[in-house]
């Protein structure tokens, strides 16, 4: 015997319960953000050690009022680090997607990076040093802005090279390395500050281009750096899911 399927009614009742349940959604999600601010500030004012009870003190409430709207201390790193993540990549979009030379390109994403840490040093040493995790997390922050870098990368090299007719197939790995390289040399920058970010940005914009430079030469190709990259007007090298 067959069943014919009635539409379900929703009682009025049942509609404000909806809405006052978004409503709470909202306003969670409000004071999340607000928390996650306010521990950036605190990061800032008492460096990576930051704890919790500072981070409370900032935002202006007791420590049991903030672990109601974070599980535990990794719950609110991984916030944080997303709070980076975003950051960095609304920095270094434009930088990508901005024309020029491939000197210029180079250069720009670089000293953007470079640029980023170096105005918020202790949230950067806050992220990667991972101290403030109590537990391990399955979302790495640092990974996830890496990958999200190389795959920008990977569009706007692979695009380059078979614009050359050269083979594109290694781009994601030299990408991968290329963001690794630049990440490491950061890091010892933050720690060293033995030269001046300009000075660093040059260096490893020399490195990066004549990597990319042979590259070209083992397929036959001489081109100058400072000659204008024209790419597709359609090509999109920030994709939507990535950040």
């Amino acid at each position: 015997m067959s069943h014919i399927s009635r539409p379900v009614k929703v009682t009025q009742s049942q509609g404000r319960s909806d809405a006052r349940r978004e409503r709470w959604k909202g306003h969670r999600r409000a004071r999340r953000a607000e928390f996650v601010e306010a521990a950036i500030r605190a990061i800032g004012n008492y460096g990576a050690e930051v704890g919790m009870g500072d981070i409370a003190a900032e935002a202006g409430v007791s420590k049991p009022v903030l672990y109601r709207h974070f599980s535990d201390k990794s719950d609110l790193y991984l916030a944080v680090g997303e709070w980076g993540t975003n950051l960095l990549m609304e920095r270094i979009k434009p930088a990508l997607e901005q024309g020029g030379t491939i000197r210029e390109r180079i250069e720009r994403i670089v000293s953007t990076y470079l640029g980023v840490i170096e105005e918020y040093p202790e949230l950067y040493r806050f992220v990667v040093r991972r101290n403030f995790a109590d537990r391990p997390v399955q979302t790495d922050p640092v990974s996830n802005e890496k990958t999200i870098i190389a795959n920008s990368l990977s569009r706007l090299l692979g695009e380059y090279l078979r614009s050359l007719e050269l083979d594109s197939g290694g781009v994601e790995a030299w990408s991968h390395g290329l963001v690794g390289m630049v990440q490491a040399s950061g890091d010892w920058w933050m720690e060293r500050h033995s030269m001046s970010r300009d000075d660093l940005t040059e260096y490893l914009t020399k490195i990066i281009w004549f990597a990319l430079d042979g590259v070209l030469r083992s397929g036959g190709i001489v081109i100058d750096p400072d000659e204008p990259l024209e790419l597709p007007p359609d090509l999109k090298l920030v994709e939507d899911e990535d950040v």
